[in-house]
This record gives structure tokens, C-alpha cells and sequence, in this order.
């Protein structure tokens, strides 16, 4: 394999790995806004969930997600710590790659 197919190889590795990693957030949110949909007991799910995808475009990261959660939670008087909202996102996300990668 010459450079420049090994380059070629690892630019198409790269894009893979960042549409799988796109999808698997993607999914981690849905599955986030179901959850948190089913705590808060008095939304529409379907709405939720795409109010909490738009939230995750806000900035770079998860912090956006895990603000719209947080701050939902507690105008419904919701109780769950902030450890508790961070532990489901990353057991959601392992979830959400585990899906992904067996789609």
C-alpha cells in the first residue's frame, strides 16, 4: 500500500469514525430525552426529544444537554443530582454505541 492509499484509508477511517460518533450522540439524546420525558411525567416525548436534539447543537460537547436536563428537572421539581444525570448520560451513550454499531 503506497502513501498515498494509506492516506486515503485513514481520511475514510476518520469520516466513518465521526458519522458513528455523530449517530451514537445522536441516539444517547433520544434515548436522554425519553428518560428524562418519563420523569417529568407531563410532556409530550416526541416533542421533548426534539427539544433536547436542538439543545445539543447549542456548543461543542454535552454541557448544552446536560443544561436543558438540569434545568427542566428543577422547574418541575425533579430530583436527581447532577452525578445521577451524568451517570445516565454516559450508561445512555454506552447504550447508544452499542446500537449504533449494530445497526
Amino acid at each position: 500500500m503506497n502513501m498515498k492509499d494509506r492516506e486515503k484509508a485513514f481520511e475514510n477511517k476518520f469520516a466513518h469514525d465521526a458519522e458513528l460518533k455523530f449517530k451514537a450522540e445522536s441516539r444517547r439524546n433520544k434515548l436522554l430525552a425519553q428518560w428524562a420525558a418519563g420523569l417529568l411525567g407531563n410532556v409530550e416525548v416526541d416533542a421533548y426529544v426534539k427539544a433536547v436534539i436542538a439543545a445539543d447543537f447549542e456548543e461543542a460537547g454535552d454541557e448544552d444537554v446536560f443544561r436543558k436536563i438540569r434545568g427542566d428537572f428543577d422547574a418541575s421539581g425533579v430530583a436527581q443530582s447532577d452525578e445521577e444525570i451524568r451517570t445516565k448520560m454516559l450508561d445512555l451513550m454506552d447504550q447508544a454505541v452499542a446500537e449504533v454499531q449494530n445497526d
